[in-house]
């Protein structure tokens, strides 16, 4: 069992995501680090798609976050850094975009996803709640059987 836990742990470490952050690219003032790295934190990198840029290896991510600093040190805020490549890539460059009309099937699929397994689910429940007839009557022959077999256990 231990051996095991601490496998896992291994693995878990293995798992996590390093910051592809080169150290060329760290600005000396902490503050403009600080909002270099949340800023990076919320944009896909447009190659690899399902990681920030500042986890991605691949160049176009360390374009952006040179260009994410170089902008930083222009003394943009950070949302016209965000609106400037917004602008450039569309709300795909966001890890989170916002709900708009381009985006409202992204927002709403799981929604709709859960709805439509939700339904098929009642619609199982019902179908299974079908009620057996009524059973018929006992004939007279049955009955004196029946009474038979009762009466010999007694």
């Amino acid at each position: 069992m231990r051996k095991t836990l601490i496998a896992l742990f291994a693995l878990a470490a293995l798992a996590s995501p390093a910051s592809a952050l080169q150290p060329d690219e760290i600005l000396p003032d902490p503050k403009l680090e600080s909002r270099a790295r949340d800023i990076s934190a919320g944009l896909r990198c447009l190659v690899c798609q399902n990681q920030s840029i500042d986890d991605s290896d691949a160049s176009l991510a360390r374009d952006l976050r040179t260009l994410v600093r170089e902008q930083l040190k222009a003394g943009k805020s950070d949302q016209e850094i965000k609106t400037f490549l917004v602008d450039r890539y569309g709300n795909f460059v966001l890890l989170k975009p916002p709900f708009e009309w381009d985006t409202a099937a992204l927002w709403l699929s799981p929604f709709a996803l859960f709805a439509i397994a939700g339904f098929f689910v009642w619609r199982k429940s019902r179908t299974r709640k079908v009620e057996a007839a009524p059973a018929a009557p006992l004939s007279a022959e049955e009955s004196e059987k029946l009474k038979a077999l009762l009466d010999e256990k007694a």
